[in-house]
């Protein structure tokens, strides 16, 4: 996929790993529209790198199918919507039982409804925008990077809600590249490890610090610079299709 004249949405790219990639989309050329529940700093970022912002809860099926085809229309006869990238997501640190009763109910839903199914929400409306437009290279008509975590794979004690949100998301990357091959639109995720981000930063420099020690190499939180190269280079990369790739710094992470 040519990045340069392109249009992309970045779902969460008013901030963390979304902004990053945003910025690096726009640098490349590419028309970026910012979807985001934070108009302050979207519309902030949106004027700094020439994108546009338009409010959109992933949750919100009516809001998201609204700003994908707002893209696909303002892309037009230049090629429609071409690549989305869905970085939206939350946390959520709780066992399962623990010595105040249960894990909250509504908690594990309300992390399952915007980084699982939210995801999913705006992977049907990216991809169905996709699919009309004109095939380019090698026929194909767009591309989707979505968002998981290790915690995928090492889920830590307190992450049960988190995990099986982003093991969802890992779990749907093949049936959903599966099911648009025949369109031309391909669907991957990234992984990332501990990355420097809004989460992390509330936590004192020393604990930041710790975490960064405890990643094989290099010893250091990521930045989400390296989550956006990564994403640009899975753009760019046409065989790169139905795959979840681990951004880690090979960290497997403990129970605790």
């Amino acid at each position: 996929m040519r990045i340069e004249g392109a249009s992309a949405i970045v779902m969460g790219g008013a901030s963390g790993l979304g902004e990053a990639t945003a910025r690096a989309l726009a640098e490349r050329g590419a028309r970026v529209t910012i979807g985001d529940l934070n108009e302050e700093k979207g519309s902030a970022l949106s004027d700094e790198i020439g994108a546009t912002f338009l409010k959109a809860d992933v949750t919100d099926a009516q809001e998201v199918e609204a700003a994908v085809a707002a893209v696909a229309a303002a892309a037009g006869a230049d090629g429609g919507l071409r690549i989305a990238v869905n970085c939206a997501g939350v946390g959520w640190a709780e066992r399962i039982s623990h010595k105040r009763g249960p894990h909250n109910l509504e908690m594990f839903e309300k992390v399952i409804q915007i980084n699982l199914i939210g995801t999913f929400n705006a992977l049907r409306f990216e991809s169905a925008a996709m699919a009309q437009n004109d095939p380019g290279d090698a026929g194909e008509r767009g591309v989707c990077v979505n968002t998981a975590s290790i915690a995928a794979f090492d889920g830590q004690i307190g992450q049960a809600a988190y995990s099986a949100s982003k093991g969802g998301v890992v779990g749907m990357t093949l049936p959903a590249a599966r099911d648009l091959s025949g369109v031309g639109v391909r669907v991957n995720t990234i992984a990332p490890g501990l990355f420097d981000t809004p989460l992390l930063a509330a936590l004192p420099q020393e604990a930041r610090d710790a975490l960064g020690q405890t990643i094989p190499f290099p010893k250091r939180l990521g930045l989400p610079a390296e989550y956006a190269q990564l994403a640009v280079h899975i753009v760019e990369n046409v065989m790169l299709n139905g795959e979840t790739i681990r951004l880690d710094g090979a960290l497997r992470m403990a129970p605790k």
